[in-house]
């Protein structure tokens, strides 16, 4: 006594459970998806792969061992959070301290920058990182 709304076939369950193995993409045809969309050359490219090593300047950094400089970026940024009580500076608040550091624009920008436009300033340039008078409403 076989009632097909009580007991199904287990060989139609299995059928209908089967997945069209054309739909799922397999991933060793060699298609990388990241290559897929449009390739942006910016200059700041760090993904590694075969024949591409970290440079010294980074090497050195992710081991711990920082230059000057960099030591003295870190130490800036911390000196900045700890005065003004941010966790997490805002990129305009890193700016103001890279300026501060005594960085300014001098040389043209070695990246390739979609919609920006490129420009250097002397290196006397004040630091434009505040509206004037703002400094003294701060001391006072």
């Amino acid at each position: 006594m076989n009632n097909d709304h009580t007991n199904p076939d287990p060989r139609q369950a299995n059928d209908e459970a089967r997945v069209d193995r054309r739909e799922v993409v397999d991933r060793r045809s060699g298609l990388d998806r990241r290559n897929q969309g449009e390739a942006s050359a910016t200059g700041l490219e760090q993904r590694r792969g075969p024949g591409r090593r970290r440079t010294d300047f980074s090497r050195s950094a992710e081991e711990g061992e920082m230059t000057q400089e960099q030591f003295l970026f870190v130490m800036a940024i911390d000196a900045f959070k700890r005065v003004n009580g941010k966790t997490f500076p805002a990129w305009t608040d890193v700016l103001e301290v890279i300026r501060r550091l005594g960085y300014r624009k001098v040389q043209p920008m070695s990246l390739q920058l979609k919609h920006c436009e490129d420009w250097v300033e002397p290196a006397d340039a004040p630091l434009n990182i505040r509206k004037p008078g703002e400094d003294e409403e701060r001391a006072a």
